[in-house]
């Protein structure tokens, strides 16, 4: 079939499978060209099929020549009916990492769960006996807690006060005002129990449990900070309560790990294009102009840079981890800058729908958008007929 890409709001229904495989293929080749890290060698990364976990499982295989894991919850293809694009981006790796001679396989399912977990831990069991680092990179609007049966959903809003601000339509460049009302008393609870670290916790106690972690195993679950600009609706409102949790969960995740030597961290990384931050209101505006300061400066990453720079310069110099004060990685440091801060504020004032092509990238914005799906992506015939019928091939349907 000729795929192309077919949106709603803020979502793309349709993903290609060249192109992700394209995409994957570039990513791999970046990391192979900064040269070996001395890193973990048995890797579980959740949430391993999109954005900062699939840069992970890339990093660990290609930087390392890591045996990895990855569990994901992807929709597979069907006749005329395209995968979801984490679907293509995980059989593409896995490909590419058989024919490099290294260990992949994946699970497909509901990570917040059980019965993944079980899974997950008998294969690591019969396969590599104990990892010795987890990624956990989960990014999902709903979870149902695996004790109580309850199913929260997670929701981006203010505390307390109405929010107004500028937005931007990537689509249409129609820069607007925004209003979003505050949470209700038990949206902070719910977003909490989706986006903090309460999972996080279960998968480490259950690996612990079980002996598949190794002795000095490390964890890193993934953040973001921001500037003030996002503050009110991002860091100090639902979402900003759900990473303090994650944030805090670190902390008792070390304590629990003491006696094996295990540590964990929360990695703060850059603000990128993602499918969820497309859908945060003043994210994608913010963003823009973001991405025009720093390709301006020359310091713009996009998602492997940020991590094969987390793995090479933070976690494995052979040192000790830097942190801040509160304990957290800082790869984000290149964003909040105050220089770059500072150039963003300004035009943020100023930004218009008239002249956001001109002071914003919101080109690179578009572009890292289609290309999460697949599309857009040099050196794939988009015209070609396409086989939307990719298999992973540890995935046995």
């Amino acid at each position: 079939m000729i795929i192309e890409p077919r949106m709603r709001g803020f979502i793309c229904l349709t993903a290609h499978p060249k192109g992700a495989e394209q995409s994957v293929k570039n990513q791999i080749e970046y990391v192979k060209s900064k040269g070996k890290i001395d890193g973990a060698k048995k890797v579980l990364v959740i949430g391993a099929s999109t954005g900062f976990g699939l840069a992970s499982r890339i990093t660990s295989a290609f930087g390392s020549d890591a045996a990895t894991i990855g569990v994901f919850f992807e929709k597979p293809p069907m006749e005329g009916k395209t995968a979801s694009p984490g679907w293509y981006n995980s059989a593409a790796f896995e490909a590419e990492a058989h024919k490099a001679g290294l260990y992949a396989k994946s699970i497909n399912g509901d990570a917040f769960s059980n019965e993944v977990k079980d899974q997950t831990i008998e294969l690591i069991k019969k396969d590599l006996g104990q990892v010795d680092l987890v990624i956990y990179s989960l990014a999902s609007p709903v979870r149902t807690n695996p004790v109580t049966g309850i199913t929260h959903r997670s929701v981006l809003k203010p505390i307390g006060d109405t929010f107004s601000n500028k937005t931007v339509d990537f689509h249409t460049g129609k820069v607007s005002e925004i209003s979003i009302e505050p949470s209700k008393e038990d949206d902070i609870e719910n977003t909490v129990a989706v986006m903090g670290g309460e999972d996080w916790a279960m998968w480490m106690e259950a690996m612990k449990k079980a002996g598949v972690l190794a002795p000095g195993a490390m964890t890193i679950a993934y953040s973001y900070i921001g500037p003030s600009l996002t503050e009110p609706v991002y860091r100090k409102g639902t979402i900003g309560r759900a990473k303090d949790h994650l944030e805090a969960t670190a902390f008792s995740i070390t304590d629990s790990l003491k006696d094996i030597g295990g540590k964990a961290y929360v990695s703060v990384n850059k603000a990128l294009v993602t499918q969820a931050s497309s859908a945060i209101p003043v994210i994608p505006l913010y963003i823009s102009l973001l991405y025009k300061v720093m390709k301006e400066e020359g310091i713009h990453e996009g998602t492997i840079e940020q991590i094969q720079r987390l793995y090479q310069q933070r976690l494995y110099t052979g040192g000790e981890v830097p942190t801040d004060e509160k304990g957290r990685i800082r790869i984000d440091d290149w964003e909040m800058r105050d220089d770059v801060q500072e150039k963003v504020a300004a035009l943020w004032e100023k930004a218009t729908t008239e002249n956001l092509s001109e002071i914003g990238d919101l080109e690179g914005y578009r572009k890292d958008f289609y290309n999460l799906f697949g599309f857009d992506i040099e050196g794939v015939d988009y015209k070609a007929d396409t086989n939307e019928m990719v298999a992973v091939e540890s995935i046995k349907e």
